[in-house]
């Protein structure tokens, strides 16, 4: 079974409501709100999430230790469920150039690692981070941490605004646990035969 993923757009649209009604549909929860705030503020937000059932939460590596350090103790201590925390490295959207304009060193690997090192010993649980540092992660972390990946685009598929991208199953053969596939899926005139086909490729 997979989960299904409120990201940002659909959560400010529909608010945590809309967010506990596809938690009570049984399916487990992804909320995918990259969460990146002073310690306080995201362990509050920790807390409220745990209350609307979330299986997987994402926050941002970038927020540094403290406000993960926090956030799992949030987490700990939430009375409804409790979500696995996942720390996003570098976007899928950036590449080197991004980087350098923004301040952070180093070509999207090296920045992905330093990152991913940081949030695992902070206290996430998991990382969320291009497919094309998958195997980077896994040689430096080991079979441990959770990654998530989105960027994954069937072969043929645009690739939109992400610009470090696999298909499914280089993701999979990489190391990845979790596949993130959205447009590909969403935008699709049949989502279900997508979906699909999808799947066939991961079982082939």
């Amino acid at each position: 079974m997979g989960l299904v993923k409120v990201g940002l757009e659909l959560f400010v649209a529909a608010g945590p409501e809309g967010t506990a009604r596809v938690a009570a549909a049984g399916i487990p929860l992804f909320l995918d709100l990259k969460l990146h705030d002073i310690p306080n503020t995201v362990a509050g937000a920790v807390r409220a999430a745990s209350s609307l059932g979330a299986a997987m939460l994402t926050l941002h590596a970038a927020g540094g230790a403290a406000m993960i350090a926090a956030a799992r103790e949030a987490a700990e201590a939430a009375t409804g469920s409790r979500p696995l925390l996942l720390a996003v490295t570098v976007l899928t959207s950036l590449d080197g150039r991004d980087l350098d304009a923004i301040g952070l060193a180093g070509p999207p690997e090296a920045a992905v690692l330093r990152l991913a090192r940081l949030a695992f010993s902070a206290g996430a649980e998991g990382l969320v981070c291009s497919p094309r540092e998958v195997a980077v992660l896994r040689a430096a972390l080991g079979p441990e941490p959770i990654l998530v990946v989105p960027g994954v685009r069937p072969a043929g598929s645009p690739s939109d605004d992400q610009r470090r991208t696999m298909t499914p199953l280089e993701a999979v053969s990489a190391g990845a646990d979790w596949l993130v596939i959205g447009r590909p899926i969403t935008r699709s005139p049949d989502p279900r035969a997508a979906a699909r086909a999808i799947a066939a490729s991961l079982a082939a």
